[in-house]
């Protein structure tokens, strides 16, 4: 395999999707000495199959509005690849969301899902409709309409969406309402992120959050120490963030920073039980201002228009609110500031160049596709409970998620382990995803 030549034809056949293409690159650098390790690999042609997706749908999603007038957006379930089990992977509801932002992030699940062990395959899916201002029952008809022309294409045995940004518990509720009455059957495996009682699991909503930092306090401790005292700071305030603050506060961590479009948070004396609850406060009310903290907890919390959470001086830093939210002048602040780690918690949330200066630095840096596997490992045993008609409590849960957090970041060590000693976190959250799926592929022949 030469990347390069790989790369050119990839940018010929797709020209302008920028974030795709970046994933992909990223993968094949990574994963370029071992494939080529494995010419059964070559001849099969793994890599040219596996940068494709199976299928992309796009379709039009006509609603009615508060006011009587007739909306109409674009719907799209890229399903990526099946190797391992049934496609997998959330709905996106943003303004922003198009065909090649969903073909990156269907890619990257690919690895994070392989990385859980579980069986499941990789998709993406999404609309760029903005539930932000939007009344409950524009939401509502907004997600049956959508789902009006996406339920023949899922189902627990073959493509098993849930939710991401825009897409929560009420909007999962929306669309499975939908689905259940067009497929005619109560079948709980079809989406997952549902709420408790109708198949939903416990600690879904805060599992990306909880598995990010059982994965973060795994890099601390292989340096030989402890989250007690570090500062983490954040970006966002979702259920990515709660979660995170959550397990964090837990671990002794001490959250400094919470930022969302509007500005950032500085919490100089930590988060504490009050202001995590009040996050969900925030998040229910889709104001989407992270002012709101300081206008609620004035002294506890100072807020600074224009600016993110890397300004604040932190030991660890968490990009986990949107793809590419840290670029290079943002890493180089964190470096001056001295911080210690950085883990993304959002896919790809950091541009290539901030990666690239972070790792130069010597700072341990470790991807979106295995810090943030928490959540999918959770849905994956959602589905389990499903299928086995069975309810795990909330410690059950969370120690299943623990387990495959350090699993995942066992597999991370091993395959991007250096000569020096160092680990680099993205070559082998890379190769180990990789390998997995590319022995499948291998197995199950040309299809």
């Amino acid at each position: 395999m030469k990347v390069n030549d790989i790369m050119a034809a990839l940018e010929a056949k797709h020209p302008g999707e920028n974030e795709y293409l970046q994933a992909v690159r990223e993968v094949l650098e990574s994963v370029e000495e071992v494939y080529n390790q494995h010419p059964e690999f070559e001849a099969a042609k793994i890599v040219e199959r596996l940068v494709e997706p199976d299928r992309v749908f796009t379709f039009r999603v006509t609603w009615v509005d508060d006011k009587g007038q007739v909306q109409t957006n674009l719907g799209y379930r890229v399903q990526y690849n099946a190797a391992l089990g049934a496609y997998k992977g959330g709905l996106r509801f943003h303004p922003a969301v198009n065909v090649s932002m969903l073909k990156f992030l269907g890619f990257e699940q690919i690895f994070k899902n392989s990385l859980t062990n579980l069986p499941l395959g990789g998709g993406k899916g999404g609309a760029d409709f903005d539930p932000t201002g939007k009344s409950d029952a524009e939401v509502m008809r907004f997600c049956q309409a959508f789902m009006y022309e996406l339920w023949r294409n899922i189902g627990p045995d073959q493509d098993s969406p849930a939710g991401d940004v825009g897409v929560g518990g009420r909007e999962i509720g929306y669309m499975y309402g939908m689905y259940k009455k067009l497929a005619r059957e109560h079948s709980t495996g079809a989406l997952t992120g549902k709420a408790y009682g109708w198949g939903g699991s416990l600690i879904r909503p805060e599992a990306t959050g909880f598995g990010a930092m059982y994965y973060v306090d795994r890099m601390v401790r292989q340096k030989g120490e402890t989250m007690n005292g570090k500062t983490i700071a954040l970006s966002g305030f979702g259920n990515v963030a709660w979660g995170a603050a959550t397990k964090a506060t837990e671990l002794g961590a001490k959250v400094v920073a919470l930022s969302g479009p509007d500005g950032v948070c500085e919490l100089p004396n930590g988060i504490d039980k009050e202001m995590i609850d009040y996050m969900l406060v925030m998040r229910d009310s889709r104001r989407n201002k992270v002012q709101d903290m300081a206008d609620k907890f004035p002294g506890k919390a100072i807020f600074t228009p224009g600016k993110k959470a890397w300004s604040v001086k932190c030991d660890i830093a968490c990009p986990s609110a949107f793809q590419n939210e840290m670029n290079e002048e943002d890493a180089k602040m964190l470096i001056a500031n001295k911080v210690q780690y950085v883990a993304e918690i959002s896919n790809m949330g950091c541009q290539p160049a901030a990666i690239a200066a972070i790792q130069n630095a010597g700072i341990p840096f470790a991807p979106g596709k295995a810090v943030n596997a928490g959540g999918v490992s959770t849905s994956g045993l959602e589905i389990s409970q499903n299928a086995g008609h069975i309810n795990w409590t909330a410690a059950e849960v969370d120690q299943k998620l623990h387990k495959i957090m350090n699993d995942i970041y066992d597999m991370c060590v091993e395959y991007g382990k250096q000569a020096d000693g160092s680990i680099n976190y993205v070559k082998g959250a890379n190769i180990a995803g990789f390998m997995r799926v590319a022995k499948a592929m291998l197995a199950q022949g040309i299809v």
